[in-house]
C-alpha cells in the first residue's frame, strides 16, 4: 500500500471517527426537548427540575469547553478525546438507567463534561489528518453532520420517546460510543499543541459564577426573589464572574483574556451570538412542551413540526454564505438576528390553546430563516475579528457564550413562564408562554443591534482570504449548530 493511499485511509478514519463523536455531542443540546413531557410524566418534576435536564448540559459543556481543549493540548488529543468520549457514553447509560430527576440531571451534568472535553478536540484531530487540499470539503462534510444532529434533534427526541421510551434518546449514544472508542485508539494518531498551562483558577471562578446565577434564576420564582439561597446565587454568582473578568485582565496566560473584548467586532458578534442562544434555547425548550402539552401532539409529531425552524439552516446557509460575501457579513447577521426576533415576537402574538399548525409555520419559518442567517457569516466575523494567532482562543469563548447563552435563555424564559403562568390548564400554559417567548424576542432584538454596531465591509477582518475555512468552520460547529 502506498503512502498516499494509506494518508487517505487516515484521513477518512478520523472524518468518520470525528463526525459520529460531534454528532453525539451536538445531538444531545435539544434532543431531549421533546422528551420532557414523559420525562415529567415519569418522574413528577417540576419546572425547575426539566430546566435542570437541559442546562445542566449546556452550562457543563459551555464552562469546561476551553478547559478541555487546553487539556488535549497539554496531554494529548487523542488520549484526552478517549476519556471525554469515554466519560460521555458512561454518563448517558447512566442517564437511561436514572431512577429520578435528581439521578438523571447529575447524569446530565456528567454528559457536559464528557461533551467539553471530546467535542473541541474532534477538529484538531481531524486537521493533523487531512492534507491542507482536502481540508475544505472534509470540514464541509464534519460540519453538515454537526448541523443535522441539531436540526433532527428533537424529531429524533421525539421519535424514540413516542415508538420505545425516552431512556433511549440516550441509550442511542452507548452503541456509538462503545463502537468509536476502540476505533479513536487504533485509528487516529497522537498530536500535542502548544502546552500552554492550565487556567484553573479561571475554570472555578467561570463554573461557580455561572452556576450560581442560573441556580437562582431557577430558584426565583420557587423560592422568591429576596429568599437567601436566591439572593447568595445571584450576589455569589455576580462576584465570581466580576473576579474572571479580573482575572482575565491580570493572569498572564487566561482562559479568556479580556483584552480581546477591547476589540468592538469580537465584542458585538459575542454579544450578539449570547444573545442569539438565549432566545432561541429558551424558546425551543417552552414550545416543544406546547405542541405536546397544549395542542396534544405526539412527540414525533411535535419534533416534525418544530423542522421548520431547527431544519431552515440546512437549506437557507448556503444562500446566506452569498449574501455574506456579496454585501458582507455585518447587515446579513443583523438580518438574521432580527428576523429571529420577529419570528418569536408573531409566534407570541398568535399563540393560544386552539392554535393551529398552519398559524404557527411562519413563525417558524421566519425563525429558520433567520437563525440561518446568522450563523452562516456569524462564524468569519468572530474569527477575523482577531489575528490568526488568536483565532483558537476567539473561537473556544464564542461557543462558550453560545453555550451559556443557552443555559441562561432556558432559565430566563422558564422563569417569566412560570411567574405568570405554568403546567395544567392549557389556557394558564398559553399565559406564561406568550411574555416568555416576548422577552426572549426581546433579547434577540437586543442582539441584533449589537450586530448592527459591528465594522463595516472595508475593516481588515472581512477581507477575502482573511480567514481560514478551518476557523470558520470551527466556530459554526463547535456550538452544534
Amino acid at each position: 500500500m502506498s503512502q498516499q493511499t494509506a494518508r487517505r485511509g487516515e484521513a477518512a478514519w478520523a472524518l468518520a471517527i470525528t463526525s459520529v463523536a460531534g454528532f453525539m455531542a451536538a445531538l444531545d443540546n435539544l434532543v431531549v426537548t421533546t422528551a420532557l413531557p414523559a420525562i415529567r410524566e415519569d418522574f413528577g418534576g417540576a419546572l425547575h427540575d426539566l430546566e435542570w435536564t437541559v442546562s445542566a448540559y449546556t452550562l457543563t459543556f459551555a464552562v469546561l469547553l476551553m478547559f478541555g481543549a487546553a487539556l488535549g493540548d497539554r496531554y494529548g488529543r487523542r488520549k484526552l478525546f478517549i476519556v471525554g468520549l469515554s466519560i460521555f457514553t458512561g454518563a448517558s447509560a447512566a442517564a437511561a438507567l436514572a431512577p429520578g430527576i435528581e439521578a438523571l440531571v447529575a447524569a446530565r451534568a456528567v454528559q457536559g463534561v464528557g461533551a467539553a472535553v471530546m467535542m473541541p478536540l474532534t477538529l484538531t484531530l481531524l486537521t493533523a489528518a487531512v492534507p491542507v487540499a482536502k481540508r475544505g470539503m472534509v470540514y464541509g462534510i464534519w460540519g453538515a453532520v454537526n448541523g443535522l444532529a441539531v436540526a433532527s434533534g428533537p424529531l429524533i427526541g421525539g421519535s424514540l420517546t413516542e415508538h420505545v421510551s425516552w431512556q433511549w434518546i440516550f441509550w442511542l449514544n452507548v452503541p456509538l460510543g462503545l463502537v468509536v472508542l476502540p476505533l479513536a485508539r487504533l485509528r487516529l494518531a497522537e498530536s500535542y499543541g502548544t502546552g500552554a498551562p492550565l487556567d484553573a483558577t479561571g475554570t472555578v471562578l467561570a463554573s461557580g459564577g455561572l452556576f450560581g446565577i442560573v441556580y437562582a434564576l431557577i430558584r426565583g420564582n420557587i423560592d422568591g426573589w429576596t429568599s437567601a439561597t436566591v439572593l447568595t446565587g445571584l450576589i455569589g454568582g455576580g462576584v465570581l464572574l466580576a473576579l474572571f473578568v479580573r482575572h482575565g485582565i491580570r493572569s498572564e496566560n487566561p482562559m479568556l483574556p479580556m483584552r480581546l473584548f477591547r476589540n468592538r467586532a469580537f465584542s458585538a458578534i459575542n454579544a450578539a451570538s449570547l444573545l442569539m442562544f438565549v432566545g432561541m434555547f429558551g424558546a425551543i425548550f417552552l414550545l416543544s412542551q406546547f405542541l405536546q402539552t397544549v395542542l396534544g401532539y405526539s412527540p414525533t409529531e411535535a419534533g416534525l413540526r418544530m423542522l421548520p425552524w431547527t431544519g431552515m439552516p440546512m437549506i437557507v446557509s448556503p444562500v446566506a454564505a452569498y449574501l455574506a460575501d456579496r454585501f458582507g457579513g455585518r447587515p446579513v447577521v443583523t438580518a438574521g438576528l432580527a428576523l429571529q426576533a420577529v419570528g418569536l415576537g408573531w409566534y407570541a402574538v398568535i399563540v393560544d390553546p386552539g392554535v393551529s399548525y398552519a398559524a404557527q409555520l411562519p413563525a417558524l419559518i421566519i425563525s429558520g430563516i433567520g437563525m440561518a442567517l446568522y450563523f452562516a457569516p456569524a462564524a468569519n466575523l468572530v474569527m477575523s475579528s482577531v489575528r490568526p494567532s488568536e483565532q483558537g482562543i476567539a473561537s473556544g469563548a464564542n461557543n462558550a457564550l453560545r453555550e451559556v447563552g443557552g443555559a441562561l435563555g432556558i432559565a430566563i424564559l422558564a422563569s417569566v413562564f412560570s411567574a405568570q403562568g405554568g403546567y395544567g390548564l392549557a389556557q394558564y400554559f398559553v399565559d406564561g408562554l406568550a411574555p416568555a417567548l416576548w422577552v426572549g424576542a426581546a433579547l434577540v432584538g437586543v442582539g441584533a443591534v449589537a450586530a448592527a454596531l459591528l465594522p463595516g465591509r472595508t475593516g481588515a477582518g472581512e477581507q477575502a482570504g482573511a480567514v481560514p475555512a478551518a476557523a470558520g468552520t470551527e466556530a459554526r460547529t463547535h456550538a452544534g449548530v
